[in-house]
Protein backbone atom coordinates (compact mmCIF):
# COMPACT_ATOMS: atom_id res chain seq x y z
CA UNK A 1 0.00 0.00 0.00
CA UNK A 2 1.11 3.62 -1.18
CA UNK A 3 0.37 6.26 0.78
CA UNK A 4 0.67 10.35 0.35
CA UNK A 5 -0.13 13.33 2.50
CA UNK A 6 -1.49 16.91 1.29
CA UNK A 7 -1.77 19.69 3.73
CA UNK A 8 -4.72 22.85 2.80
CA UNK A 9 -4.08 26.39 3.45
CA UNK A 10 -7.35 26.56 5.43
CA UNK A 11 -10.51 25.04 5.96
CA UNK A 12 -12.92 26.61 3.74
CA UNK A 13 -10.21 25.78 0.97
CA UNK A 14 -10.27 21.88 2.35
CA UNK A 15 -13.84 22.46 2.39
CA UNK A 16 -14.27 23.62 -1.30
CA UNK A 17 -11.48 20.97 -2.64
CA UNK A 18 -13.75 17.90 -0.87
CA UNK A 19 -16.69 19.42 -2.35
CA UNK A 20 -20.75 18.59 -1.08
CA UNK A 21 -20.79 15.61 0.51
CA UNK A 22 -17.31 15.27 -0.41
CA UNK A 23 -18.34 14.89 -3.85
CA UNK A 24 -15.24 15.74 -5.46
CA UNK A 25 -13.06 13.46 -3.66
CA UNK A 26 -15.51 10.33 -4.51
CA UNK A 27 -14.92 11.35 -8.40
CA UNK A 28 -10.69 11.61 -7.78
CA UNK A 29 -10.47 8.46 -5.89
CA UNK A 30 -12.85 6.50 -8.60
CA UNK A 31 -10.37 8.22 -11.46
CA UNK A 32 -7.25 7.01 -9.81
CA UNK A 33 -8.24 4.16 -7.80
CA UNK A 34 -7.18 5.75 -4.31
CA UNK A 35 -9.00 5.97 -1.23
CA UNK A 36 -8.71 10.04 0.51
CA UNK A 37 -9.42 10.08 4.32
CA UNK A 38 -8.61 12.91 6.80
CA UNK A 39 -6.34 12.17 9.56
CA UNK A 40 -5.62 14.93 12.16
CA UNK A 41 -5.83 17.98 9.93
CA UNK A 42 -4.07 16.00 7.15
CA UNK A 43 -5.31 14.86 3.93
CA UNK A 44 -4.01 11.33 3.48
CA UNK A 45 -3.93 9.55 -0.31
CA UNK A 46 -3.98 5.61 -0.06
CA UNK A 47 -3.65 3.46 -3.54
CA UNK A 48 -2.13 -0.04 -4.90
CA UNK A 49 -0.50 1.73 -7.13
CA UNK A 50 2.31 4.54 -6.36
CA UNK A 51 1.64 6.63 -9.79
CA UNK A 52 -2.00 6.38 -8.99
CA UNK A 53 -1.66 7.39 -5.34
CA UNK A 54 0.99 10.84 -7.23
CA UNK A 55 -1.59 11.72 -9.74
CA UNK A 56 -4.67 11.52 -6.97
CA UNK A 57 -2.10 13.82 -4.86
CA UNK A 58 -1.42 16.08 -8.40
CA UNK A 59 -5.23 16.42 -8.69
CA UNK A 60 -6.00 17.97 -5.12
CA UNK A 61 -3.09 19.89 -5.18
CA UNK A 62 -4.31 21.57 -8.84
CA UNK A 63 -8.12 21.79 -7.28
CA UNK A 64 -6.67 23.74 -4.00
CA UNK A 65 -4.87 26.28 -6.76
CA UNK A 66 -7.83 26.54 -8.86
CA UNK A 67 -9.54 27.63 -5.71
CA UNK A 68 -7.01 30.19 -4.92
CA UNK A 69 -7.88 31.50 -8.65
CA UNK A 70 -11.45 31.85 -8.06
CA UNK A 71 -12.38 28.86 -9.95
CA UNK A 72 -15.88 27.46 -9.09
CA UNK A 73 -14.94 23.51 -7.74
CA UNK A 74 -17.91 21.97 -9.37
CA UNK A 75 -17.97 18.39 -11.44
CA UNK A 76 -17.00 19.87 -14.46
CA UNK A 77 -14.01 21.27 -12.38
CA UNK A 78 -13.07 18.06 -11.51
CA UNK A 79 -13.15 16.44 -14.50
CA UNK A 80 -10.55 19.67 -15.85
CA UNK A 81 -8.65 18.86 -13.49
CA UNK A 82 -8.24 15.35 -14.12
CA UNK A 83 -7.17 15.84 -17.25
CA UNK A 84 -5.38 18.25 -16.91
CA UNK A 85 -3.19 15.81 -14.21
CA UNK A 86 -3.24 12.48 -17.03
CA UNK A 87 -2.68 14.75 -19.99
CA UNK A 88 0.51 16.70 -18.04
CA UNK A 89 -0.52 20.09 -19.07
CA UNK A 90 -1.46 21.62 -15.28
CA UNK A 91 1.11 24.93 -15.45
CA UNK A 92 -0.29 25.86 -18.93
CA UNK A 93 -4.24 25.66 -18.06
CA UNK A 94 -3.72 27.25 -14.77
CA UNK A 95 -1.84 30.10 -16.92
CA UNK A 96 -5.39 30.10 -19.27
CA UNK A 97 -7.57 30.25 -16.38
CA UNK A 98 -5.70 33.32 -15.05
CA UNK A 99 -6.59 35.46 -18.04
CA UNK A 100 -10.26 37.40 -17.42
CA UNK A 101 -11.42 38.14 -20.80
CA UNK A 102 -14.24 40.28 -19.32
CA UNK A 103 -16.58 41.63 -15.74
CA UNK A 104 -19.90 41.16 -16.43
CA UNK A 105 -22.37 43.43 -15.07
CA UNK A 106 -22.72 41.41 -11.61
CA UNK A 107 -18.60 41.88 -11.01
CA UNK A 108 -18.30 38.12 -12.10
CA UNK A 109 -15.29 37.41 -14.24
CA UNK A 110 -15.26 35.46 -17.42
CA UNK A 111 -11.92 33.64 -18.19
CA UNK A 112 -10.52 31.12 -19.92
CA UNK A 113 -11.42 27.72 -18.94
CA UNK A 114 -8.78 25.24 -21.17
CA UNK A 115 -5.72 25.72 -23.05
CA UNK A 116 -7.31 25.56 -26.47
CA UNK A 117 -9.88 28.47 -25.08
CA UNK A 118 -6.93 30.79 -24.15
CA UNK A 119 -5.43 30.42 -27.93
CA UNK A 120 -9.33 31.24 -29.21
CA UNK A 121 -9.21 34.66 -27.48
CA UNK A 122 -5.94 35.06 -28.07
CA UNK A 123 -6.62 34.77 -32.00
CA UNK A 124 -9.68 37.00 -31.09
CA UNK A 125 -7.78 39.61 -29.77
CA UNK A 126 -4.86 39.58 -32.03
CA UNK A 127 -6.52 39.01 -36.38
CA UNK A 128 -9.04 40.97 -37.96
CA UNK A 129 -10.96 37.69 -39.33
CA UNK A 130 -11.45 34.82 -36.94
CA UNK A 131 -12.90 31.47 -37.80
CA UNK A 132 -13.53 29.00 -34.59
CA UNK A 133 -14.82 25.60 -35.36
CA UNK A 134 -15.53 23.15 -32.53
CA UNK A 135 -17.93 20.70 -30.61
CA UNK A 136 -21.02 21.97 -27.83
CA UNK A 137 -20.27 23.64 -25.14
CA UNK A 138 -16.78 24.63 -26.04
CA UNK A 139 -17.47 28.67 -25.49
CA UNK A 140 -17.27 29.08 -29.39
CA UNK A 141 -20.18 32.14 -29.40
CA UNK A 142 -19.85 33.42 -25.25
CA UNK A 143 -15.78 34.05 -25.77
CA UNK A 144 -16.87 35.76 -29.47
CA UNK A 145 -19.30 38.07 -27.47
CA UNK A 146 -17.00 38.63 -24.57
CA UNK A 147 -13.83 39.80 -26.78
CA UNK A 148 -16.18 42.00 -28.63
CA UNK A 149 -18.43 43.80 -26.03
CA UNK A 150 -14.59 43.95 -24.15
CA UNK A 151 -13.56 45.74 -27.20
CA UNK A 152 -16.45 48.25 -26.93
CA UNK A 153 -15.71 49.27 -24.09
CA UNK A 154 -12.24 50.24 -24.85
CA UNK A 155 -13.75 52.11 -28.07
CA UNK A 156 -11.92 49.74 -30.45
CA UNK A 157 -15.31 49.37 -32.25
CA UNK A 158 -18.57 50.82 -32.47
CA UNK A 159 -20.69 48.60 -32.31
CA UNK A 160 -21.49 45.12 -32.27
CA UNK A 161 -23.34 43.18 -35.08
CA UNK A 162 -24.64 39.37 -34.49
CA UNK A 163 -26.20 36.80 -36.73
CA UNK A 164 -26.41 33.59 -38.15
CA UNK A 165 -28.39 31.57 -40.96
CA UNK A 166 -32.40 31.29 -40.40
CA UNK A 167 -32.05 27.47 -40.49
CA UNK A 168 -34.51 25.19 -38.57
CA UNK A 169 -32.79 22.39 -36.63
CA UNK A 170 -35.39 19.44 -37.78
CA UNK A 171 -38.11 21.39 -37.18
CA UNK A 172 -40.17 23.87 -39.55
CA UNK A 173 -40.97 27.44 -37.99
CA UNK A 174 -42.46 29.14 -40.92
CA UNK A 175 -46.22 28.73 -39.81
CA UNK A 176 -45.22 30.83 -36.55
CA UNK A 177 -47.58 33.95 -36.05
CA UNK A 178 -46.23 37.40 -36.06
CA UNK A 179 -43.87 39.79 -38.22
CA UNK A 180 -40.21 39.07 -39.54
CA UNK A 181 -38.83 39.98 -36.17
CA UNK A 182 -41.25 37.55 -34.41
CA UNK A 183 -39.86 34.85 -36.69
CA UNK A 184 -36.36 34.79 -36.88
CA UNK A 185 -36.04 35.68 -32.72
CA UNK A 186 -36.20 31.95 -31.78
CA UNK A 187 -33.35 31.67 -34.18
CA UNK A 188 -31.16 34.62 -32.40
CA UNK A 189 -32.26 33.83 -28.65
CA UNK A 190 -28.38 32.07 -28.08
CA UNK A 191 -27.15 35.54 -28.87
CA UNK A 192 -29.25 37.65 -26.84
CA UNK A 193 -28.47 34.93 -23.78
CA UNK A 194 -24.68 35.82 -23.98
CA UNK A 195 -25.55 39.46 -23.66
CA UNK A 196 -27.83 39.51 -21.03
CA UNK A 197 -25.56 37.58 -19.19
CA UNK A 198 -22.59 40.04 -19.62
CA UNK A 199 -23.72 42.99 -20.02
CA UNK A 200 -27.34 42.65 -18.20
CA UNK A 201 -31.13 42.67 -19.91
CA UNK A 202 -31.04 46.76 -19.32
CA UNK A 203 -28.16 47.33 -21.14
CA UNK A 204 -28.39 44.90 -23.50
CA UNK A 205 -31.65 46.72 -24.45
CA UNK A 206 -30.44 49.89 -24.52
CA UNK A 207 -27.44 48.95 -26.85
CA UNK A 208 -30.37 47.91 -29.50
CA UNK A 209 -32.63 50.99 -29.55
CA UNK A 210 -29.09 53.12 -30.16
CA UNK A 211 -27.81 50.45 -32.38
CA UNK A 212 -24.64 49.60 -30.70
CA UNK A 213 -26.16 46.56 -30.79
CA UNK A 214 -27.61 44.79 -33.84
CA UNK A 215 -29.15 41.22 -33.93
CA UNK A 216 -30.22 40.45 -37.47
CA UNK A 217 -30.60 37.09 -40.10
CA UNK A 218 -27.64 36.15 -42.42
CA UNK A 219 -29.29 37.14 -45.36
CA UNK A 220 -29.53 41.16 -44.68
CA UNK A 221 -25.78 41.33 -44.63
CA UNK A 222 -25.69 41.69 -48.43
CA UNK A 223 -25.20 45.10 -49.67
CA UNK A 224 -23.75 46.95 -46.34
CA UNK A 225 -20.66 47.84 -45.60
CA UNK A 226 -19.76 47.42 -42.24
CA UNK A 227 -16.87 49.82 -40.64
CA UNK A 228 -15.94 49.91 -37.31
CA UNK A 229 -17.64 47.20 -36.01
CA UNK A 230 -17.47 43.74 -34.72
CA UNK A 231 -19.51 41.09 -36.59
CA UNK A 232 -20.05 37.34 -35.17
CA UNK A 233 -21.85 35.14 -37.29
CA UNK A 234 -23.03 32.29 -35.43
CA UNK A 235 -23.84 28.86 -36.19
CA UNK A 236 -21.59 29.33 -39.49
CA UNK A 237 -21.72 25.54 -40.16
CA UNK A 238 -25.31 25.62 -41.06
CA UNK A 239 -24.27 28.44 -43.99
CA UNK A 240 -23.17 27.79 -47.48
CA UNK A 241 -19.41 28.99 -48.99
CA UNK A 242 -21.17 31.27 -51.10
CA UNK A 243 -22.86 33.45 -48.07
CA UNK A 244 -19.82 33.13 -45.70
CA UNK A 245 -17.87 34.79 -48.81
CA UNK A 246 -20.69 37.64 -48.60
CA UNK A 247 -20.46 38.32 -45.01
CA UNK A 248 -16.16 38.11 -45.63
CA UNK A 249 -16.34 40.82 -48.18
CA UNK A 250 -18.06 43.00 -46.09
CA UNK A 251 -16.37 44.56 -43.25
CA UNK A 252 -14.52 47.49 -43.73
CA UNK A 253 -11.95 49.95 -41.62
CA UNK A 254 -12.03 49.23 -38.00
CA UNK A 255 -13.71 46.35 -38.22
CA UNK A 256 -13.58 42.27 -37.47
CA UNK A 257 -15.06 39.29 -38.37
CA UNK A 258 -15.65 36.33 -36.40
CA UNK A 259 -17.43 33.07 -37.79
CA UNK A 260 -18.14 30.28 -34.98
CA UNK A 261 -19.55 26.70 -35.38
CA UNK A 262 -19.48 23.14 -35.34
CA UNK A 263 -20.04 20.80 -38.20
CA UNK A 264 -20.98 17.99 -36.81
CA UNK A 265 -23.86 19.52 -36.61
CA UNK A 266 -24.72 21.34 -39.79
CA UNK A 267 -28.91 21.70 -40.49
CA UNK A 268 -29.01 22.40 -44.03
CA UNK A 269 -30.95 20.72 -46.52
CA UNK A 270 -29.48 17.78 -48.00
CA UNK A 271 -28.74 19.73 -51.31
CA UNK A 272 -26.84 22.22 -49.64
CA UNK A 273 -23.20 22.38 -48.85
CA UNK A 274 -21.83 23.54 -45.66
CA UNK A 275 -19.22 26.42 -46.22
CA UNK A 276 -17.62 26.64 -43.40
CA UNK A 277 -14.77 23.68 -43.48
CA UNK A 278 -14.20 24.94 -46.93
CA UNK A 279 -13.78 28.69 -46.16
CA UNK A 280 -10.98 27.51 -43.12
CA UNK A 281 -9.06 25.82 -45.81
CA UNK A 282 -9.09 28.50 -48.07
CA UNK A 283 -8.27 31.22 -45.72
CA UNK A 284 -5.58 29.31 -43.56
CA UNK A 285 -2.42 31.07 -43.19
CA UNK A 286 -3.72 34.30 -44.68
CA UNK A 287 -2.27 37.43 -42.00
CA UNK A 288 -4.59 38.46 -39.99
CA UNK A 289 -6.85 35.80 -40.24
CA UNK A 290 -7.05 32.74 -37.60
CA UNK A 291 -8.77 29.63 -37.58
CA UNK A 292 -8.80 28.26 -33.91
CA UNK A 293 -10.33 24.35 -33.53
CA UNK A 294 -11.78 23.22 -29.79
CA UNK A 295 -12.26 19.77 -28.88
CA UNK A 296 -13.90 17.52 -26.61
CA UNK A 297 -11.73 18.48 -24.20
CA UNK A 298 -12.10 22.61 -24.34
CA UNK A 299 -16.02 21.37 -23.47
CA UNK A 300 -16.87 23.48 -20.27
CA UNK A 301 -20.37 22.91 -19.75
CA UNK A 302 -22.06 19.95 -17.70
CA UNK A 303 -19.96 17.16 -17.24
CA UNK A 304 -22.16 14.72 -19.27
CA UNK A 305 -22.04 17.29 -22.52
CA UNK A 306 -18.13 16.03 -22.60
CA UNK A 307 -18.83 12.36 -22.48
CA UNK A 308 -21.77 12.99 -25.20
CA UNK A 309 -19.75 14.94 -27.49
CA UNK A 310 -17.03 11.61 -27.19
CA UNK A 311 -19.50 9.65 -27.75
CA UNK A 312 -21.06 11.22 -31.09
CA UNK A 313 -17.53 11.49 -32.30
CA UNK A 314 -16.48 7.78 -31.94
CA UNK A 315 -20.04 6.93 -33.50
CA UNK A 316 -19.14 9.24 -36.51
CA UNK A 317 -15.54 8.23 -36.54
CA UNK A 318 -16.98 4.33 -36.76
CA UNK A 319 -19.74 5.56 -39.46
CA UNK A 320 -17.04 7.09 -41.70
CA UNK A 321 -14.31 3.88 -41.69
CA UNK A 322 -17.26 1.50 -42.09
CA UNK A 323 -17.84 0.50 -45.95
CA UNK A 324 -21.61 1.87 -47.42
CA UNK A 325 -21.88 4.17 -44.15
CA UNK A 326 -23.06 7.71 -44.81
CA UNK A 327 -20.47 9.94 -43.75
CA UNK A 328 -20.04 13.55 -44.33
CA UNK A 329 -17.16 15.02 -46.12
CA UNK A 330 -14.06 16.75 -45.10
CA UNK A 331 -15.56 19.91 -46.12
CA UNK A 332 -18.80 19.51 -44.08
CA UNK A 333 -20.67 18.16 -47.27
CA UNK A 334 -23.12 15.26 -47.26
CA UNK A 335 -22.75 12.91 -49.45
CA UNK A 336 -25.42 13.33 -52.82
CA UNK A 337 -27.19 10.74 -53.74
Amino acid sequence: MHTGQIEFDNITQQATVFGAFDANIRAIEQQFGVSVSLRDSQVEVCGDAPEGVEMAMECLDTLKRMYDIGEELDSSAVGRAVEMVRSGDVEDSLRAMSDIVIVTHKGQPIKCKTIGQKAYVKALRENTVTLCIGPAGTGKTYLAVAVAISALRRKEIDRIIMSRPAVEAGEKLGFLPGDLQNKVDPYLRPLYDAFNAIVGPEVTQRYLEKGIIEIAPLAFMRGRTLDNACVIIDEAQNATLDTLKMVLTRFGEGAKVILTGDVTQIDLPREAASGLEKCAELLKGIEGIAVARLSNRDVVRHKLVKEIVKAFEKYEQRAHLAPGQPARRGNGQRPQG
